[in-house]
């Protein structure tokens, strides 16, 4: 598994996506979090608006489960995270763990030092082919200045596009077909 890179101020994740290299899968997934304060839950950390976050409330290690139905081939977790707007609240200790269940999690740690940005972490095995896994847990271990409730503003997460067993075909990006879509 790889260390995170960090992207610039506003380089957005679904740039990768209109490559046509890989495809977000997290509506695939069921998510679910260790607390969270009224109207700051799941939707808001899934809504693509930057504005609105997830803030949890209990007592730390705050957890974002992500399990999938299937075992399912994953590239690339992003998250978005933004110092200056939630100072106290922003992780700054997170441990990304994967697994096929909550008994056999492989975790990787990170430290965050005031991010700003999407934060791009690769998931992959020891020879750099994505991981396959059941599940993905998001654990916040400690926020900058030492606050206890944290805000996680977007979560994201990546898969690789497979290439056609029919052949080599030219990749389609969404892009690609909006100039198609008014032809009648």
């Amino acid at each position: 598994m790889a260390t995170p890179s960090k992207t610039p101020p506003g380089s957005d994740p679904k740039q990768l996506e209109r490559t046509g290299t890989v495809r977000e899968i997290g509506s695939q997934a069921v998510w679910s979090l260790s607390s969270c304060k009224p109207g700051f839950g799941v939707d808001q950390l899934r809504d693509d608006n930057l504005e609105t976050y997830w803030q949890s409330d209990g007592s730390q290690p705050h957890l974002v489960n992500i399990q999938f139905r299937r075992k399912t081939t994953v590239k690339m977790l992003c998250m978005y995270a933004d110092y200056k707007s939630d100072e106290s609240y922003t992780p700054s200790k997170i441990s990304v763990r994967v697994g096929n269940n909550f008994h056999n999690l492989q975790e990787i740690r990170l430290e965050m030092v005031e991010p700003s940005g999407w934060i791009h972490i690769p998931l992959l095995d020891t020879v750099n082919n994505p991981i396959r896994t059941f599940m993905i847990q998001i654990a916040v271990l400690a926020n900058h200045q030492n606050g206890r409730d944290t805000h996680m503003r977007q979560i994201k997460v990546y898969t690789p596009v497979e290439e056609s067993s029919i052949g080599k075909f030219p990749r389609c990006t969404t892009v690609d077909f909006m100039m198609y879509r008014t032809i009648r």
